[in-house]
């Protein structure tokens, strides 16, 4: 296996041709496509890797550098797709992982067919007319939790992000999985993720995209999804009936509806309320 590989971690199932890219949110690996991507196997060449840092990638190869930006990872996405030779990619990303889908199909957009954003957010921090469901002041409160207690954070956050207090055996799952993360890459993505601001980027994006919006979602807002969708060329905006910020989790099937859908469906962009 090659480094690139090694490095991420990558594992490529399925029986089809055209290729699947997971790409996982903050804090999390690819074990949390487990209830997703299994419905794609059949139709796709399914991609599922760990970003740097995050599950059983190459902890060493972490530099605060480098992953200064979301800009690192959009690389390291293309560096996986290069390396496999992968073209046509439907690239799944969750939370912070569709902003860096986005970007690297800004970068590269031939090798991309489609996008499927689930919970994206190009900014966190409100600013003026613009609403991305924090202040600054809570974002650095956040922050400054998450360097002085990372256990502490990750137990008290990953409920509410995950939402669905009625189960809360998924909060438990998240907590577990930020707590698995090594700490200092956790305090350094989490900064990079909760400060970046690509708006601008959004215009830029050629490629077809399917924005997965949650209902009650603390950490992306209906308002940020639609401000995506109203933002990005050619996209199409499901808000599901799945509560949190994890629909991969909490409700998969609905999660797999709307992207079967959107794959099977050549129509021109709509707004979709299910």
């Amino acid at each position: 296996m090659s480094a690139v590989l090694q490095r991420h971690n990558v594992k490529v199932v399925g029986r089809g041709e055209q290729p699947m890219l997971f790409a996982h949110g903050y804090g999390c690996d690819q074990n949390m496509w487990r209830f997703i991507a299994p419905a794609f196997e059949e139709r796709y060449k399914v991609v599922l890797f760990d970003h740097v840092g995050h599950g059983q990638s190459d902890a060493a190869a972490f530099d605060r550098t480098r992953y200064d930006s979301l800009g690192a990872y959009a690389e390291d996405v293309l560096a996986i797709c290069r390396e496999l030779d992968l073209n046509d990619v439907i690239l799944v990303g969750h939370s912070v992982s569709a902003m860096i889908g986005v970007l690297a199909a800004i970068r590269q957009p031939e090798r991309f067919d489609r996008l499927v954003l689930i919970g994206p957010s190009p900014r966190y921090i409100d600013d003026g007319d613009y609403v991305g469901g924090f202040k600054q002041e809570d974002i650095e409160g956040l922050l400054d939790f998450l360097d002085s207690n990372h256990l502490g954070w990750s137990s008290t956050m990953a409920p509410v992000i995950m939402g669905n207090p009625n189960r809360p055996q998924l909060g438990e799952e998240l907590a577990n999985s930020f707590c698995r993360t090594d700490p200092e890459v956790a305090k350094h993505f989490a900064r990079v993720t909760f400060l970046s601001d690509n708006r601008a980027d959004l215009p830029k994006l050629a490629t077809k995209a399917l924005i997965l919006q949650c209902s009650q979602d603390v950490i992306a807002p209906e308002a940020v999804g639609r401000y995506m969708h109203q933002s990005l060329p050619d996209s199409e905006f499901v808000l599901l009936k799945a509560t949190g910020h994890c629909p991969n989790l909490s409700a998969p099937e609905e999660t797999i509806a709307a992207m079967e859908a959107f794959l099977s469906d050549p129509a021109p962009a709509k707004a979709v309320a299910w």
